[in-house]
C-alpha cells in the first residue's frame, strides 16, 4: 500500500474506535438524568434504592465510556498534523474554530461537572448533583452539535469564501447550518439513543440471567426496551429524509449505495450484489424493479443519475454499497427485537423478570448491534464522500503529508493492536461490573469512596 492508502486506513481505524463511544456516550447521559429523576420522585423505598442503585452502575459505566472517548479522540487530533497537514493549510481557518469551539463550550463543560457527577454526591445538595448531570448530559450533545456542524460542512460545503487558495469564514450561520446539518444530527441523535437503549437492555438482561441486582435490572431493561420501540422508527424516517438531502447534494454517494452505473428510469433496489469497480458493473444481481426510483424520488420511473456520470468524482462502490446494507439490515434487525420485546414485556404485565430466557439471550445478544449499525453508517458517510475531503472543493490526495509509508504502516499496527487491546478490556469491564454490581460494599459506598475507610465524623472523603 501507499502512504495515502495508509494514511485513509489509519484515519479509519481511529475514528471507528472512537466513534464507539460518543455513540454511547451523547445520550447516556439523559438515561442517567432519568434514573436520576426516578429515584427523587420514588415513593417506596424499595424503588429509590432500585433507581439509585442503577443511577450508580451506569454512571460507572458513562465514565469509562467517556474517558476512552476522550483517548482515542486526541489521536485523531494529532493525524491532522502528521497525515493530513493539508487539510489545516487549506480549511484551518473553518475547521479550527469549530474544533475550539467544541473544546471550550462542550468538553469543558461536561469535564468540569462529571467530577461533581462522580464524586461529589456525598458532599453537594441534590440539587446541585442533579444540575451536575444536566450539565454533563449537555455538554456530550452540545459536543456532537460542533463535531457534526464540521463533519457535515466537510459534506455540504457553504459560507466559504477562498483567498489565495484558503478557505475563509463568510457567513458562520451557513457553515454552522449547512445544507445537511439538520439531518446528520438528527441522524447521529437517533443513532445514540439506539445505540444506548440496546446496551441498557442487553447489559440488564445479562444481569437477569445471572441474577445481579435484580430489583435496578428490571427497571433499566424496560426504559432501554420502550427507549429502542420508540426511536427505531423514528431513525428509520429520519434516514429516509437524510438519503433525500444526500440525492440532492451528493447523487454519486446515493448511486454507490445503490450499486447504480447508468443514469436510469425506474432504478431497481438491489437486495445483493457484488459490484465490480473495475468492469463498472455489478455481478450476481438479485433486485426489485423500481423500488429504488419510488423510494428516492417517490415515483417508480423516477430517474437516478448512475456512477458513469461522475468520472473519477465518485466513491469506491463496494464498499459504500455493503456498509449501507449493514446499516439497514441491522436497523431493521434492531426494530424487530425491539418491537417484539414489548410484546413480551406486554404479556409480562411490564416486568422484566417474567420474560422467557430466550428473549433476554436475544437482549444479551444485541449488546452492541448499535455499534455494528453506526459504524456502517460512518462508513457510508465518510467513505461515499471521496475522492473529496471537502466534497467537491478539496481531493483527499492534495492534502496527504509526504510521510513514508514504512512509517504510517508502523503506527497503523501499534494503533490497531492497543485498540484490540482497549476493546477487550472494555467489554470485560462492563461484565464484570453487571455482574457484580450490587455485591458487597463496594457497591454501597459513595461513587470514588474507598470501601471502610472513613474520617473521625464518620463521613468517607
Amino acid at each position: 500500500m501507499d502512504a495515502l492508502v495508509l494514511a485513509r486506513v489509519q484515519f479509519a481505524a481511529n475514528i471507528t474506535f472512537h466513534i464507539l463511544f460518543p455513540a454511547i456516550s451523547i445520550t447516556l447521559g439523559w438515561a442517567l438524568l432519568f434514573f436520576r429523576v426516578r429515584y427523587l420522585s420514588a415513593k417506596d423505598e424499595a424503588s429509590r434504592e432500585a433507581w439509585l442503585g442503577a443511577y450508580r452502575l451506569w454512571t460507572k459505566v458513562f465514565a469509562l465510556t467517556f474517558a476512552l472517548g476522550v483517548v482515542s479522540g486526541v489521536t485523531m487530533s494529532f493525524q491532522f498534523g502528521t497525515n493530513w497537514p493539508g487539510y489545516m493549510e487549506r480549511v484551518g481557518n473553518i475547521a479550527g474554530p469549530l474544533l475550539g469551539y467544541e473544546v471550550l463550550t462542550a468538553f469543558f463543560l461536561e469535564a468540569g461537572f462529571l467530577g461533581i457527577m462522580l464524586f461529589g454526591r456525598e458532599y453537594v445538595s441534590e440539587a446541585v448533583h442533579m444540575l451536575a448531570t444536566v450539565f454533563v448530559a449537555f455538554g456530550t450533545t452540545l459536543s456532537a452539535f460542533w463535531i457534526l456542524a464540521l463533519n457535515s460542512w466537510m459534506q455540504t460545503p457553504a459560507g466559504y469564501e477562498i483567498i489565495d487558495g484558503q478557505y475563509h469564514a463568510q457567513d458562520w450561520l451557513k457553515i454552522v447550518f449547512n445544507p445537511s446539518f439538520p439531518y446528520r444530527f438528527t441522524h447521529m441523535m437517533l443513532a445514540s439513543t439506539l445505540t444506548s437503549a440496546f446496551l441498557l437492555m442487553g447489559l440488564s438482561a445479562w444481569q437477569l440471567l445471572k441474577g445481579a441486582a435484580v430489583e435496578q435490572a428490571r427497571r433499566v431493561l424496560r426504559v432501554g426496551l420502550v427507549l429502542a420501540a420508540v426511536v427505531a422508527p423514528a431513525q428509520m424516517i429520519a434516514g429516509d429524509m437524510h438519503g433525500l438531502n444526500t440525492l440532492e447534494h451528493q447523487p454519486q454517494k446515493i448511486a454507490a449505495m445503490e450499486g447504480i452505473w447508468e443514469t436510469t428510469r425506474g432504478a431497481p433496489l438491489l437486495l445483493f450484489a457484488v459490484p465490480d469497480d473495475s468492469a463498472r458493473l455489478n455481478r450476481f444481481e438479485l433486485a426489485i424493479p423500481g423500488l429504488a426510483s419510488l423510494i428516492l424520488r417517490h415515483d417508480i420511473k423516477g430517474e437516478l443519475k448512475g456512477l458513469n456520470e461522475f468520472p473519477n468524482a465518485h466513491p469506491p462502490v463496494l464498499p459504500v454499497f455493503w456498509s449501507f446494507r449493514v446499516m439497514v439490515g441491522v436497523g431493521v434487525l434492531m426494530l424487530c427485537v425491539a418491537w417484539l420485546g414489548v410484546c413480551f414485556l406486554w404479556r409480562a404485565r411490564g416486568d422484566a423478570r417474567l420474560l422467557p430466557q430466550p428473549v433476554l439471550w436475544i437482549f444479551a445478544g444485541m449488546t452492541f448491534s448499535g455499534w455494528v449499525a453506526t459504524v456502517a453508517g460512518w462508513f457510508v458517510t465518510e467513505i461515499g464522500r471521496q475522492p473529496f475531503i471537502v466534497f467537491g472543493l478539496v481531493r483527499t490526495s492534495d492534502v496527504a503529508s509526504n510521510v513514508p509509508a514504512s512509517h504510517i504502516g508502523l503506527t497503523l499496527t501499534i494503533y490497531l493492536a492497543l485498540y484490540v487491546a482497549l476493546m477487550i478490556a472494555y467489554v470485560g469491564v462492563l461484565k464484570h461490573l453487571a455482574e457484580t454490581f450490587g455485591k458487597g460494599a463496594a457497591a454501597s459506598a459513595p461513587l470514588g469512596a474507598t470501601p471502610g475507610f472513613s474520617d473521625a465524623s464518620g463521613r468517607q472523603p
